[in-house]
């Protein structure tokens, strides 16, 4: 009986990839329908190669910031939307990768597509880069909403976009954009996510377990 305990044990592991910390689950096995386009875990973001830390393209957050957004999905699907995830808890590692690359100023390869206006070495002062992250305590999420068929709606920038554009106050882009972000924001605002003034991606759990624990285990 040990033996076949212990086997169901490992078959577990292996499909859902690792034993995470207490506190902590996969979302997808949470919320199966939502949408996951991990992009640290790939060459399509700023840096321009995958991140430190992301070894699966699985997405982890804490339970109770799971259990929130799956509220914020049920809401949505009701209104024709749903909820595409770009990342959610990152190993304080992929933030020193962040860091060692925003220090290496000849390194612009992702420029044009991703900060095209803005300086590589003013990021830090302009707090696009931090040596610390709200997403290594588990309980923040990069997320947009796409539509019934699981296109993308227009947010007015792409995700990780640096620039002024993406602040969620910015009128430079169109009303409907204007309305999408609001449509968003609301969304999470009522399920207990507290948004930031310069990404309209980004939201972190205003009642998050884990405040002061930064956590490098990875994403696997």
């Amino acid at each position: 009986m040990y033996r076949l305990s212990l086997f169901l044990i490992l078959i577990s592991l292996s499909l859902t990839g690792q034993q995470l910390p207490d506190g902590f689950t996969y979302v997808k096995n949470e919320i199966p329908d939502i949408i996951l386009e991990l992009r640290y875990c790939q060459d399509d973001n700023f840096v321009g190669e995958t991140i430190d830390g992301y070894e699966d393209d699985v997405c982890i957050l804490s339970s109770e910031a799971t259990s929130a957004l799956k509220k914020v999905q049920t809401d949505l699907k009701k209104k024709g939307y749903g909820l595409k995830i770009f990342d959610a808890y990152r190993p304080q590692q992929a933030v020193n990768h962040f860091v060692r690359w925003a220090r290496d100023l000849s390194d612009k390869k992702m420029k044009a597509q991703y900060y095209p206006n803005e300086p590589k070495a003013r990021l830090f002062k302009r707090g696009y880069i931090a040596s610390k992250s709200g997403h290594s305590r588990g309980s923040t999420v990069d997320i947009t909403l796409v539509d019934k068929d699981g296109k993308e709606v227009d947010m007015g920038t792409p995700w990780d976009f640096f620039s002024r554009k993406s602040w969620p106050s910015n009128t430079q882009i169109t009303k409907k954009q204007q309305v999408n972000r609001r449509i968003l924001r609301e969304a999470m605002l009522k399920h207990g996510f507290k948004p930031l003034r310069t990404e309209w991606w980004h939201f972190t759990l205003i009642n998050e377990p884990f405040p002061k624990t930064y956590f490098d285990f990875p994403v696997q």
